[in-house]
């Protein structure tokens, strides 16, 4: 437990949270939506610093993040509790737990462990990172003065407090978008008002020049016509242009919902549409074997980045981010893990 950074005395007894675009007010001993967010004495308590709940080294394709030193050790971790109440969380066991429970660690054990384990990154994930922002940033910045990149695997819903506060350790983040960032999907299958808020925070973070990609959670038969979805990708194309990656992803039935698992075809018809509408690296997630797991040059069609299932199988661009075959200028982070991570992925 900690005191936490994002929070507003309101000076009469109330504290409000300012993590989260929810921005509970709240009463002493009052705990936030969230689950770990506590007014105790009229300071606001993260009751899950140093509290890992899960821990795991994942490829960095998982993330997802596609466009950043592909293959990738990342060093995983998320804490109990998340500001979502998503009916078809697969990590529910931990996101939608109200006890506070977990592993102790400290930021530094954090990042020795990652070391050890010869990861090159830190990823916040499992939950949503924005409701333990503070202790993100304690690793995050220990984790930059070892050599290891930071990662928010989040759904966005994050005040400009908060992008603010993660700006300073932050390098990459994947925002994910659920049911084509649809008004009622959000109300009716996760409890949020408001997605709206969302783009705010993808503005925010590419403005400060965090390295931005995109998910969007599909499920069949909950969101009316494509609207929505062309919305969706009008908005981000704005906002970040047409080589900001998005990948659609296949969902599987789990925790309050049953609905079966998304047809490829329906992925098909999303990937199909941000094709159309101009952007240039489009994905489908989570199905085995399908090409529109690679990435292929904009210009000449070459096969650059070879996936299957969240791990690369092979890289083709140049340790400048160009086409070996025409030169184009591919915007996927290579840089000074490349050669580590070729010599690995060939052996």
């Amino acid at each position: 437990m900690a005191t936490a950074l994002l929070y507003r005395d309101n000076r009469d007894g109330t504290l409000t949270c300012t993590a989260c675009r929810r921005y509970c007010r709240l009463r002493a001993g009052q705990t936030g939506f969230c689950g770990v967010r506590t007014n105790m004495g009229g300071k606001l308590d993260l009751e899950v610093h140093s509290l890992p709940f899960a821990i795991n080294v994942d490829p960095i394709e998982k993330k997802p993040v596609l466009h950043a030193y592909p293959g990738s050790r990342i060093y995983s971790l998320g804490t109990a509790g998340c500001n979502f109440a998503c009916m078809f969380c697969q990590n529910f066991e931990m996101s939608q737990r109200r006890s506070v429970t977990g592993v102790g660690m400290t930021p530094e054990e954090i990042v020795e462990d990652a070391v050890r384990l010869h990861c090159t990154g830190i990823a916040f994930t499992y939950n949503e990172p924005t409701i333990f922002a503070e202790f993100s940033r304690d690793v995050g910045l220990i984790a930059h003065k070892k050599g290891l990149f930071n990662i928010f695997v989040t759904n966005g819903y994050e005040t400009p407090e908060a992008v603010d506060l993660i700006a300073d350790f932050l390098d990459f983040a994947t925002v994910d978008f659920k049911g084509d960032a649809s008004v009622d999907f959000y109300r009716r299958y996760m409890s949020v008002p408001y997605p709206s808020h969302i783009f705010d925070t993808v503005e925010r973070l590419y403005r400060r020049g965090v390295h931005l990609e995109i998910t969007d959670l599909v499920i069949p038969g909950l969101v009316s016509g494509d609207a929505p979805l062309i919305s969706m990708i009008e908005r981000l194309l704005k906002i970040a242009g047409d080589e900001l990656p998005i990948s659609f992803l296949r969902y599987h039935p789990d925790y309050k919902m049953s609905e079966p698992a998304t047809p490829l075809d329906l992925l098909k018809h999303h990937y199909q549409i941000a094709h159309n509408m101009g952007m240039k690296y489009v994905y489908i997630g989570n199905v085995p074997g399908i090409r529109e797991q690679n990435t292929y040059c904009p210009s000449c069609g070459s096969l650059l980045v070879e996936r299957d299932m969240m791990h690369t199988i092979s890289v083709r661009i140049t340790d400048e981010s160009r086409c070996p075959v025409c030169g184009e200028k591919i915007p996927i982070k290579m840089g000074r893990f490349v050669s580590a991570v070729q010599s690995r992925i060939s052996a």
